[in-house]
């Protein structure tokens, strides 16, 4: 089993990276395959809608440092994102890799029950932490963003959310986050 962490956080040993350190920590102890990659430190472009996807390539056309981690996404067997809540989305790092995604869907996705090219049953996790306390503010965006997984063919995603965090290692004196970090990372394996 194979598990991808995609850092979405402009901050590598932030709230939301170190919650994702613990999720894999606890698949690597029970026997995963990890990798974890930070976004932020790759030179990339979102989605150009120039749909070569959708009109005889495969993959993504775009050369530049995201390509290889579509692929790493795509053969992975589950795929965790991590993130800091930036003005009641994840972080443009994140969105950017979400929207370069749209290489995964077979032309005329919109209408064929086949839409994906991915294989079906994959794991997908979302780590969102957030400043704000409220839980029903940004409660849109998990539901958003595992409705375009399930349609990749991902199993139901699971959320892991953190609230009123936003100083650095607030997230360490959450017990819950801790412990649901441990308790993701057994689901996904």
């Amino acid at each position: 089993m194979k598990i991808v962490c995609l850092l979405g956080s402009p901050r590598k040993n932030g709230n939301s990276a170190t919650v994702a350190a613990h999720l894999m920590a606890r698949a690597a102890e029970l026997g995963a395959g990890v990798e974890t990659i930070c976004l932020n430190e790759l030179h990339y472009r979102g989605c150009q809608a120039c749909y070569a996807c959708k009109n005889g390539a495969e993959t993504c056309v775009i050369k530049d440092d995201l390509m290889p981690v579509l692929e790493k996404v795509r053969e992975a067997d589950a795929v965790v994102l991590a993130s800091a809540v930036y003005y009641g989305d994840v972080t443009a790092q994140l969105k950017a890799f979400i929207d370069r995604t749209f290489c995964y869907l077979k032309p005329e996705y919109y209408s064929r029950p086949d839409c994906s090219r991915l294989e079906p049953g994959k794991g997908v996790a979302m780590i969102l932490i957030q400043g704000h306390p409220d839980e029903k503010s940004f409660a849109d965006i998990f539901p958003r963003y595992d409705f375009f997984f399930n349609w990749y063919g991902y199993r139901p995603g699971h959320l892991l959310r953190g609230l009123g965090i936003s100083e650095r290692s607030d997230v360490t004196k959450r017990d819950y986050l801790m412990d649901g970090a441990r308790e993701l990372a057994e689901k996904l394996v």
